[in-house]
């Protein structure tokens, strides 16, 4: 259960980070923690693809999430245009 915790608190992080670097408007604690999830397997899968590799711990899957979810909020925004 407690594994749980720590995983949603992560994606909240992760995506209240990408949503403060991309200027957004809030999308909320829920909407934070989907971006954040989905930013990390996005950022863990394009890191991946591009050769990087950041290190191991805490502070490299934030980044690696905060990456990709920054993408994520970038994409979204080309599409409700």
């Amino acid at each position: 259960m407690e594994s749980w915790l720590y995983f949603l608190l992560f994606g909240a992080i992760a995506g209240w980070i990408a949503n403060f670097i991309m200027a957004g408007r809030g999308i909320g604690l829920i909407g934070n923690i989907i971006v954040g999830i989905l930013g990390s397997m996005i950022g863990g899968w394009l890191f991946d693809q591009l050769g990087i590799t950041v290190q191991s711990g805490f502070l490299g899957s934030l980044i690696s999430a905060v990456a990709g979810a920054v993408v994520l909020l970038f994409v979204i925004g080309l599409i409700r245009r």
